[in-house]
């Protein structure tokens, strides 16, 4: 069920622009969250979007270089911090692993 959470809060990260690079990046990440969501090399795939997350984030929120009084800089530091959740909960599954619903959990009874 967490997995399933942290998939909901991803979504909410997706920047729909036509923009190529951004297009590269919704791609990458829907794919590393497809294997996170689906229980497959979960720890593996969590931790390389942790490290992707963590890049992006500090490259595209950075709020502290904003003038204070701009609007931009509440927006970027609300977009700082929400991604900032989506890595807690990434990290969290890199410590606890996928739970029994997952395709890893799977291959082990085998």
């Amino acid at each position: 069920m967490g997995r399933i959470l942290i998939i909901l809060m991803f979504v909410t990260l997706l920047h729909f622009d036509l923009n190529p690079l951004q297009i590269v990046q919704n791609v990458v990440g829907s794919a590393l969250m497809l294997l996170v969501s689906i229980g497959y090399k979960t720890k593996l795939s969590a931790l390389i979007l942790v490290l992707y997350l963590t890049c992006l984030n500090f490259y595209q929120n950075d709020w502290w270089n904003v003038p204070s009084h701009k609007p931009v800089r509440d927006f970027l530091k609300y977009d700082f911090f929400q991604t900032l959740s989506v890595i807690g909960g990434l990290l969290m599954v890199v410590s606890l692993g996928p739970g029994g619903v997952s395709m890893d959990e799977h291959k082990k009874r085998w």
